[in-house]
């Protein structure tokens, strides 16, 4: 999440939306600058890995920016029509742990085993580690440097290294002959030109901060609608309990967010649990509502 400042230490000043990871609270169908721009390149990759995972019949598990929230692994999986999107907010009702996400990606793949397609991508969102212990993520098996308060640098090591790493042990436990390969998706997102999208937005959002500034305003973000019209937003009225501002999710209720993972992903549900046999001792224990308590 990031903030830029007009102003100094001293004054509040007026404050531009930026990030790629669309986290900050603006009012519903309002991205933050950058997030388009990042979405369509992590497409535009995510495009030619779906295609090899067609034509070498292999599977492949991506790591998608994203500090804490799932925007952009929700919006690049939902627009490559992924078969397995996993984003922290998918945990409204269960421990998000790693063990479940490697059991949501092989639900995925028995799935497609059923149908008949061999191959596929499961994205998974870096912001599940936010929700995880340290104990948690030292499990993992994978060898970590640490920071100053003993912590895991997580910066240093690829993410999807680690996803797929726990996805092929698990798979060799089941005795389930699956390739997969990692692919991580990070700071080239947001090193690309900017969509036409982002350019006409952050003309706006400059020309917004003066329109508020010659209007006598301080202490606020600039919005800009899909119209174009400027208003601002107070920081007062975004800021949780502790005086931050408030970190925007992925809403799960939304009949988009619905229609993703209720119509759109593949994985195991109760009614396949007898052909799931075939691939598996225990299909309950992938079975995708029972993992995330749905």
């Amino acid at each position: 999440m990031t903030v830029i400042t007009v102003g100094t230490i001293t004054d509040p000043g007026i404050h531009v939306p930026k990030t790629i990871d669309n986290d900050l609270p603006l009012p519903e169908g309002q991205p933050t600058f950058g997030y388009q721009s990042a979405k369509q390149e992590g497409v535009r990759i995510g495009r030619t890995i779906y295609e090899d995972a067609r034509t070498s019949g292999n599977w492949f598990v991506v790591s998608a920016m994203g500090r804490e929230a799932g925007h952009l692994a929700f919006g690049i999986g939902a627009a490559c029509h992924y078969p397995m999107i996993i984003i922290p907010e998918m945990f409204n009702k269960t421990k998000l742990t790693l063990d479940k996400i490697t059991r949501l990606i092989i639900s995925s793949i028995v799935k497609r085993k059923i149908l008949g397609i061999p191959y596929g991508v499961a994205i998974v969102s870096e912001g599940v580690f936010h929700f995880m212990s340290d104990d948690e993520i030292e499990a993992s098996g994978i060898q970590f440097t640490y920071d100053e308060h003993g912590h895991p640098e997580l910066g240093t090591v690829s993410k999807a290294h680690i996803y797929n790493m726990l996805l092929q042990i698990r798979l060799k436990q089941l005795s389930m002959n699956v390739k997969s390969r990692p692919v991580e998706m990070g700071y080239e997102l947001r090193c690309i030109q900017p969509t036409a999208f982002d350019l006409l937005y952050c003309s706006l959002l400059g020309i917004g901060v003066k329109k508020i500034f010659d209007e006598g305003l301080t202490g606020c973000m600039v919005s800009s609608d899909p119209t174009g019209d400027i208003t601002p937003l107070f920081l007062k009225d975004l800021e949780d309990g502790h005086g931050k501002v408030r970190t925007r999710m992925v809403t799960m209720d939304s009949q988009k967010a619905n229609m993703v993972f209720f119509d759109s992903i593949q994985y195991l549900n109760a009614t396949d649990m007898e052909e799931a046999k075939e691939y598996l001792k225990n299909p309950e224990e992938f079975d995708f509502m029972k993992i995330l308590e749905w």
